[in-house]
């Protein structure tokens, strides 16, 4: 219990606040996890755990996971302080996930689509053999029955860990996408912050349609090393998704919390289905139920006037 010059002050459990990494203003989590981890200030769009990300854009109850058992091997018996193959079994225990991409098949405002969602929680979302290969398998499961892939990427790049095996992984996507695209099946990325490095170079940017959530960081190598590099200050916004829309890297940026209904949209025009009964405007996130406490700061409770004595 902890005491202030005004008095005692109350007791607030752990975990009630956080602070946007944008505007630095304090959101209540509640209400942060309802407007689907986007800051009500500033409107920054924080990264996304997968199977929120599912959550969030399929169908409830539509969503089938394939490809469960893959697993990545430290191949190279790649050692950092920690062991490439020791990494691999704490991250898959404190996530709760086989690697950095989840994949199924899913329907999205009633279309059935191919879906793949990265997990930034998962060693940065790193591309590795795992993340190449369910890729790969979900293009060509796409191409068999005939559905359209939508993927969404959130990562670092290519996965150190696995040298010249994850940089394969730019070229083995790409030709998946490449061999979907001849049997005349479309394919969407959503490029969520950050989406760097080989994943921005492979199939994150070859998609046949490309959209981004506001503000995401998307490119190759980062601003720092670039302006390095080349010795020049960069413009104001360079790398973000606005800064690419502006100059025709992708198509359209999307708010998250209309990303569902974009989907929708665009999947019926792809699919020869009508686009105005797929796209029926789902309602932002509800406002939390509970009255948010006030922040941390505003804790301390005020002293108390003290009453006079009644005189007798």
């Amino acid at each position: 219990m902890a005491w202030t010059r005004f008095g005692k002050k109350k007791d607030m459990p752990g975990g009630l606040w956080i602070k946007c990494e944008s505007c630095g203003a304090m959101l209540f989590r509640k209400e942060f996890e309802q407007r689907h981890r986007v800051c009500a200030t500033c409107g920054y769009h924080f990264t996304l755990p997968a199977r929120e990300r599912i959550a969030l854009t399929a169908d409830p109850g539509s969503f089938e996971e394939m490809w469960i058992p893959l697993r990545a091997h430290d191949v190279l018996e790649f050692h950092d302080r920690v062991p490439y193959g020791e990494k691999l079994i704490a991250t898959k225990a404190k996530t709760g996930e086989a690697d950095a991409m989840v994949t199924g098949t899913a329907t999205i405002k009633g279309i059935p689509c191919a879906l793949g969602v990265m997990n930034f929680q998962f060693l940065g979302g790193s591309m590795g053999m795992v993340v190449g290969e369910k890729i790969a398998l979900l293009c060509e499961h796409a191409a068999e029955k005939k559905l359209p892939v939508v993927l969404f990427a959130c990562s670092g790049g290519a996965r150190m860990h696995e040298g010249a095996v994850s940089l394969m992984q730019m070229a083995k996507t790409c030709g998946a996408l490449q061999r979907l695209h001849q049997q005349g099946m479309v394919s969407i990325s959503v490029m969520t912050h950050p989406t760097t490095g080989g994943v921005t170079a492979s199939f994150a940017s070859v998609c046949d349609l490309l959209l981004a959530e506001p503000g995401a960081l998307i490119g190759f190598a980062g601003p720092r090393v670039i302006a390095t590099t080349i010795k020049k200050e960069l413009p104001k916004g360079f790398q973000r998704a606005e800064f690419l829309l502006e100059k025709g890297q992708i198509d359209r940026i999307v708010q998250r919390a209309a990303m569902r209904d974009e989907l929708g949209r665009l999947l019926a025009y792809a699919t020869g289905r009508d686009p105005v009964a797929a796209f029926k405007p789902q309602p932002v996130a509800a406002e939390a139920e509970t009255a948010a406490p006030p922040p941390p700061a505003e804790v301390a409770e005020k002293p108390r006037r003290k009453q006079k004595a009644k005189k007798g």
